[in-house]
């Protein structure tokens, strides 16, 4: 009987320690120690200032340097506006002048541009880079960056300080009013003349032939008779 007693204490003494155990969580498999690699994790993205610092800092490669401009490409290039040049939402092109004579450095955010003037039958001033497509157009008033290839502006109403003056002195032309007629100039009239005074008259001239006898003097009365 002891010992049926003392085998049942014994049991119930291990059923309670079991379950004061810790279960484990189900379905949550035991944390595996992180294996050590030789390979370093993969670099996260750089951001964008970093990412235009790269870009700005990697050269451009220029055109060919036996393609020589033309003078007349040369003197449009004198007529380029350099420096930092505003543009409508905030942003902003940068020209700056290579050192080969008529080239330009166009800049606008991460985009940079190797760009030499081009003749235009217009008149407007134009600034090509082939290999990258790009088109800069300057004109009296305004100027704008064009990604030909893709067929779509970068930049647009941009507007350097000489620019902004000559927007300024332009006079704006309205076609429906009639142009003013001209004023009529008045008639000249011609300072009155005084006739010329007669000339007098002329000496006749001295002949070759002798002079003609003076007239006879008329003969003397006779004196009258005396009275007887």
């Amino acid at each position: 009987m002891k010992f049926l007693f003392a085998t049942v204490l014994i049991s119930s003494l291990c059923t309670a320690a079991f379950a004061q155990a810790p279960a484990q969580p189900a379905g949550k498999p035991a944390a595996k120690p992180a294996a050590k690699s030789g390979k370093p994790a993969a670099a996260k993205a750089a951001p964008a200032s970093r990412r235009e610092a790269i870009e700005l800092s990697t050269p451009l490669e220029e055109n060919d340097p036996a393609d020589k401009l033309t003078p007349a490409e040369l003197e449009i290039a004198k007529r380029v506006y350099t420096g930092e040049i505003k543009c409508e939402l905030g942003a902003h092109v940068k020209v700056t002048p290579r050192r080969r004579a008529g080239y330009f450095l166009v800049s606008h955010g991460i985009n940079r541009f190797v760009m030499h003037p081009v003749e235009s039958k217009t008149g407007a001033i134009r600034l090509e880079d082939p290999a990258r497509g790009a088109l800069w157009l300057q004109i009296g008033n305004k100027s704008m960056l064009m990604n030909q290839k893709e067929g779509k502006r970068l930049a647009d109403e941009c507007v350097s300080p000489e620019q902004a003056e000559f927007a300024k002195n332009m006079k704006a032309v309205n076609l429906l009013e009639p142009a003013p007629a001209a004023a009529a100039a008045p008639a000249a009239t011609a300072p009155a003349t005084t006739a010329p005074a007669a000339a007098p008259a002329a000496t006749p001239a001295p002949t070759d032939t002798a002079p003609s006898a003076a007239p006879a003097a008329p003969a003397p009365a006779a004196a009258p008779a005396p009275a007887r």
